[in-house]
């Protein structure tokens, strides 16, 4: 006699494709907060004008490029694969220059034109490769300092920061529909993944629904200062079931809990301040 087994755990169908063009978008938008943030306080303190929109544009294909170049040399792509990118990134700003020069684009519809066609450019990279990004490639063996390793390991704490950094200087309280989204990505990403066939998974996640949205109107209801501090809770609370997903590894991807738990802890912090300091 055999005892029932267990429900076995459903993995993500994402294909490799699409995983490697969204880590090397998050390795893009790293890049370009960093870096661009450095170089805004680095050209601040030296009373450098602000750049024009064209070479605001290289710049930023430049931040990227040098972001996503790094998370594919960890990843173990080949040089051809990572100068195509690198392509994929400078060709849209080049492409748009010319009308922009010619007048008949002005700053903002480069810089947005620029986005966009980043994004058919870069799928356009992988599809040339294809053979290469449908397969997963081992990363490069772990570095041997312990900040590295710290690095590598909590990366997608570090983008939440770079991402969340004008919170701390400006802190603003949010609305309450905002917790909304905090149970909605949760099912959405378990659904994508195909989680919902571990027991109890999906009536979790429900449960998580129900409370921040009965949290978001008692929240509304109230309004004002009340309101604010119940948003404030709700964010912090959410810090907090983001570490429990990480620690589990359920649901979720653990990257995608660790950048979560740094949002919410940061945007629940910075709405606190906001309301202490006015």
């Amino acid at each position: 006699m055999h005892g029932p087994t267990a429900a076995p755990v459903r993995h993500s169908r994402l294909s490799p494709l699409a995983r490697h063009l969204m880590e090397m978008a998050l390795a893009m938008v790293a890049g370009m907060l960093a870096l661009g943030a450095a170089r805004a306080a680095l050209g601040g303190l030296l009373g450098l004008a602000p750049a024009t929109p064209g070479v605001a544009s290289l710049l930023m294909a430049t931040d990227m490029s040098i972001g996503m170049a790094v998370w594919m040399w960890y990843r173990g792509h080949s040089g051809p694969a990572v100068g195509e990118m690198v392509l994929a990134m400078y060709v849209p700003v080049l492409v748009l220059l010319v009308p922009y020069r010619a007048g008949l684009l002005d700053g903002d519809s480069l810089m947005m034109g620029t986005h966009v066609l980043m994004v058919p450019a870069m799928v356009a990279a992988v599809l040339r490769r294809r053979a290469e990004y449908a397969v997963h490639h081992p990363n490069r063996a772990a570095p041997r300092h312990p900040w590295a390793r710290a690095v590598a390991q909590r990366w997608p704490a570090g983008l939440a920061l770079l991402m969340t950094a004008d919170n701390w200087s400006s802190p603003v309280p949010l609305a309450a529909y905002t917790l909304l989204v905090l149970p909605a990505g949760y099912l959405i990403i378990g659904t994508v993944r195909r989680q919902w066939g571990v027991p109890g998974a999906l009536r979790l996640q429900l449960a998580g629904l129900a409370g921040w949205s009965g949290l978001a109107l008692l929240a509304l209801l109230l309004g004002g200062a009340a309101g604010q501090w119940l948003v404030a809770f709700g964010w912090l609370a959410h810090a907090g079931w983001d570490v429990i997903h990480h620690r589990t590894g359920k649901v979720v991807p653990r990257a995608y809990a660790q950048w979560c738990g740094v949002i919410d802890a940061v945007l629940g912090i910075t709405i606190v301040l906001a309301l202490v300091t006015t």
